[in-house]
C-alpha cells in the first residue's frame, strides 16, 4: 500500500468530507483548520476570520486512487472562481486551497490546476501552497453529515453518492 496525504479546502468541510468518504481509494478523512496562525483555534475563532481555512485532511491509497483523480473530483465540487465563499458560506475560512506536505506532488497539482484554469477567462481563487499547519476540528464536526443527514451542504446531494448513482 502506498498511502499519501493531501489537504483540501473547499468551503464548509462537512460536505467535502462526506464527498471524499465515498471513494474506496480514500483511506481516511479528518476535518480541521489549516494555514492560519500557529495556535489551535476553536470553531468560534475560525468563524471570526482569524485566518484558518476549513480543510479536509485526506489520506489515500495512491495505488487505488491517485492525486490526479482526487483533484478532478475536488474541482467538481467547488467554485474555483469564488473568493472566500462556497455556496451560502462566506468568510476567509471558506477559501479554497490545495495544501501539500510533499513538494514532489507539485507537478501533479500544477497540471490539475492549469487544466481547470484553462476553462476560465479570469484567474481562479484556489490557493496552491505548502501546508503550514493543521489542527483537528472539534469532535462534533467529524463526519458531521453522517450524524446529521439533513445538515447544510453546498455540494449537491447527488454528488455525495456518486458510487450509488453510477450503478
Amino acid at each position: 500500500m502506498s498511502y499519501k496525504e493531501i489537504y483540501l479546502a473547499g468551503g464548509c468541510f462537512w460536505g467535502l468530507q462526506k464527498f471524499f468518504d465515498q471513494f474506496e481509494g480514500v483511506v481516511s478523512t479528518e476535518v480541521g483548520y489549516a494555514n492560519g496562525p500557529d495556535k489551535a483555534p476553536s470553531y468560534e475563532e475560525v468563524c471570526n476570520d482569524i485566518g484558518h481555512a476549513e480543510t479536509v485532511k485526506l489520506v489515500y491509497d495512491d495505488d487505488r486512487m491517485n492525486l490526479k483523480q482526487l483533484l478532478e473530483y475536488y474541482f467538481m465540487v467547488i467554485d474555483p472562481l469564488s473568493v472566500n465563499r462556497q455556496g451560502h458560506d462566506e468568510g476567509i475560512q471558506y477559501r479554497t486551497g490545495i495544501f501539500y506536505t510533499d513538494a514532489s506532488m507539485l507537478p501533479v497539482i500544477r497540471e490539475a490546476f492549469d487544466k481547470e484554469q484553462a476553462r476560465y477567462d479570469r484567474p481562479m481563487a484556489v490557493l496552491v501552497e505548502p501546508l503550514h499547519n493543521f489542527f483537528s476540528a472539534e469532535a462534533y464536526h467529524q463526519k458531521y453529515l453522517d450524524k446529521n443527514p439533513g445538515g447544510y451542504c453546498h455540494i449537491p446531494k447527488n454528488y455525495l453518492s456518486l458510487k450509488e448513482s453510477a450503478k
